[in-house]
């Protein structure tokens, strides 16, 4: 049995999870807003609770944790991070202190890529991309049951690259937070979505109401949802030329758009340097609950 916690914005999730992927027990707490210490203490707080169940009997788990976010190679120290309290934080140092135990952090989208390679949507396969289609656009690698962490720990962090093959109407492309110009994440994000369709249309509508008025038969929104569906297939076949994935797996509020399965592999053909494209497309089996089994399964061994 592991426990894995999400280290969420808004709140932190924790889960018991057994040797045979079942969670035992889920707890969830408010997150301190903006506040690193009272943060800490939270985290700590969660991980006894969990510790507290009949079914521990009492035992010391090992704890992964899922965050927004990186640690840096250089100083290990948190990067990336939209919670931007914990940035520049040594959070694996403090927790483990905390904790009177090693901790093991990812990134959640690589939380996300490894429940889902490990016993969920992708399980089998040597090589997974998953993929978070939401507020944002993440991903994350898995490869022969262990997650690709690089020099630079950003694996997987496919929607801060160009859109490939852009059309005229989509060079330089809209601001990304990030500092640069037609980032993925501006053309793929749920915000995203909802300005592309905005800027095409003058319609102001949310992500989900774009994909129910195209259900609907809505002439403009089925044009917006045409196009977001050539722009998903354009840049997953960039990351198929690149890591030659066996499945794709998608999560996030979008990967509930049923079209997208069938919709993607008849257009990525035309992207990917291949005679064929054997890659897999499916929507993730744990839904929600990805990215906080995966940090669990961060401890695939026994306790030390």
């Amino acid at each position: 049995m592991r426990i894995g916690i999400d280290l969420g914005g808004t709140k932190i999730e924790g889960v018991l999870l057994d040797d045979d992927g079942q969670i035992r027990h889920r707890r969830r707490l408010p997150t301190p807003q903006g506040h690193y210490e009272a943060t800490l203490q939270r985290t700590a707080e969660l991980v006894h609770l969990l510790e507290s169940h009949p079914a521990v009997q009492g035992k010391t788990l090992t704890v992964g944790v899922g965050i927004p976010g990186a640690l840096s190679r250089e100083s290990g120290l948190v990067k990336n991070a939209n919670s931007v309290c914990l940035i520049g934080r040594d959070l694996a140092g403090d927790l483990s202190r905390l904790l009177s135990r090693p901790v093991r952090l990812a990134n959640d989208a690589d939380c996300f890529a490894l429940s889902e390679a490990t016993d969920g949507a992708a399980s089998g396969h040597a090589i997974v991309f998953g993929v978070i289609l939401g507020t944002g656009v993440g991903g994350g690698i898995v490869v022969d049951g262990r997650l690709l962490q690089g020099a630079n720990a950003i694996a997987g962090e496919w929607g801060h690259n160009p859109l490939p093959w852009p059309q005229a109407d989509e060079w330089p492309g809209l601001p990304c937070y990030c500092g640069r110009s037609g980032c993925i994440e501006t053309f793929l994000s749920g915000p995203g979505l909802s300005r592309q369709h905005q800027m095409s249309s003058g319609q102001q509508k949310s992500a989900p109401e774009i994909v129910e008025a195209a259900a609907q038969g809505d002439a403009t929104a089925m044009h917006s949802m045409a196009r977001y569906e050539d722009r998903l297939a354009r840049a997953l076949a960039a990351v198929i030329n690149i890591l030659d994935p066996h499945m794709v797996v998608l999560g996030g509020g979008l990967a509930n758009i049923t079209q997208l399965y069938t919709a993607i592999p008849t257009r990525w053909g035309a992207y990917v340097f291949s005679d064929a494209v054997a890659t897999g497309l499916v929507k993730a089996q744990h839904g929600d609950s990805s990215g906080v089994r995966g940090a669990a399964w961060l401890w695939p061994e026994q306790a030390p």
